[in-house]
């Protein structure tokens, strides 16, 4: 997981490639896109969360970027805020859609901590990359006006159910990326199942 080792390259290049086929993509039915060229790409899907996920962290670490870096992250960004002003009907559609997949993908996992405990801890990771991304549409939903209240109250049941899991702990993905995820809103980036092995 990325998440795990940040890289700024990385994340600059999956954001230029989600960037580039965001106007398509949202005026298509499917929730999970193609970023990149070819079947065989090795970009991640391209949604509108996943790509709002890489511009936070860009944007908050542009002052390590070199000057090519921070002009490429320029022309992505207006790229993105284009059309999401172009095509904002489908635009807010797709997080609409997204937000409530992510939430009810964290399902099984719920169900899997409370089969076998010890299994919790081994399988959190991509579970805060999911509901992360579930914020950045929420938060990208409830600034334009566009929050729904039934979807207010899915994450407010999911954060019930993961409080009820996690414990608090130190930030769980590479420190390099703490600065763009404060605490008193990515709570769950500072909790973890306990391990089983704790006395």
């Amino acid at each position: 997981m990325g998440e795990q080792k940040y890289s700024i390259d990385r994340d600059l290049k999956e954001a230029e490639a989600m960037a580039d086929s965001l106007a398509s993509y949202v005026r298509q039915n499917e929730l999970y896109g193609q970023a990149g060229r070819g079947f065989f790409s090795n970009m991640p899907s391209l949604t509108v969360g996943a790509l709002l996920t890489r511009l936070r962290r860009l944007d908050v670490l542009r002052d390590q970027m070199s000057g090519p870096q921070r002009q490429k992250f320029s022309s992505v960004q207006a790229r993105h805020d284009q059309v999401a002003r172009e095509w904002q009907h489908h635009y807010e559609g797709k997080l609409t859609r997204e937000a409530n997949s992510r939430l009810d993908a964290m399902r099984p996992f719920f169900e899997e901590c409370a089969s076998d405990p010890r299994l919790c801890a081994r399988v959190y990771m991509p579970e805060t990359l999911r509901r992360t991304i579930a914020q950045e549409c929420l938060d990208a939903l409830d600034r334009t006006g566009q929050l729904p209240d039934e979807l207010r109250d899915k994450v407010r049941n999911v954060d019930g159910s993961l409080r009820r899991i996690v414990r608090p702990s130190a930030f769980v993905w590479d420190s390099a990326l703490k600065q763009a995820y404060p605490q008193e809103i990515f709570w769950w980036l500072y909790h973890q199942p306990p391990t089983g092995e704790e006395k």
